[in-house]
């Protein structure tokens, strides 16, 4: 049977925030040691040291806790997206290449965890919902951002699908080693300037 993990808290009584966030940390572990399909509100109250009714609480079922994970990377990515963004120069090559490496960063930082996630989430209506408006805001930020290049015309939304759609695919190949993180980046650089120049002439 496996011990708990060693690096919970033990001196003083969590609150509910610090509780969340060591559950999702615990959460992300089993994913990437064990795989997505062995997280269980069960197998994390075992690995977390924690009762099942603690966990429960914080997250009711699988589908809930599976959404909190994909929460949490969203808004990481967002964070880091933003940092990019504002070291960046305002120019399309400076917004673009934020963008990529930005994107293709994130996602290599949580390793193989995240594909198991979002497959997970594509298997039900409800955890789909949860990633259809996270890319919503996602698209619509970076439509904000790139339209000043576009010449005045706006970015249509089947180009920054095609852009999400190249993301998702070259980052995830950068995690499993298929292709390099630089020339995962440098690709999706290429597709977003392609898209804005598209645009721009459209």
């Amino acid at each position: 049977m496996s011990s708990p993990d060693t690096d919970r808290p033990r001196r003083q009584r969590l609150t509910r925030e610090d509780r969340q966030r060591q559950l999702i940390a615990t959460a992300w572990r089993i994913v990437g040691e064990e795989g997505t399909d062995a997280l269980t509100l069960g197998r994390l109250a075992e690995r977390a040291g924690v009762t099942k009714p603690v966990v429960y609480d914080h997250f009711t079922t699988r589908s809930g806790l599976l959404i909190a994970l994909y929460r949490d990377f969203d808004l990481r990515e967002y964070a880091v997206m933003g940092a990019a963004l504002d070291s960046s120069e305002a120019s399309l090559a400076g917004k673009a290449g934020a963008i990529a490496s930005s994107y293709v960063d994130c996602v290599l930082t949580q390793g193989r965890e995240i594909p198991g996630v979002v497959a997970a989430l594509a298997g039900s209506p409800e955890l789909a919902a949860v990633k259809r408006d996270c890319d919503v805001i996602f698209l619509e930020r970076c439509r904000a951002l790139l339209a000043p290049f576009a010449n005045g015309r706006p970015i249509p939304t089947a180009g920054l699908r095609a852009m999400l759609g190249a993301a998702e695919a070259l980052s995830h190949a950068a995690a499993t080693g298929e292709v390099g993180a630089e020339e995962a980046k440098r690709e999706l650089f290429e597709t977003i300037t392609a898209m804005v120049a598209r645009s721009a002439k459209a």
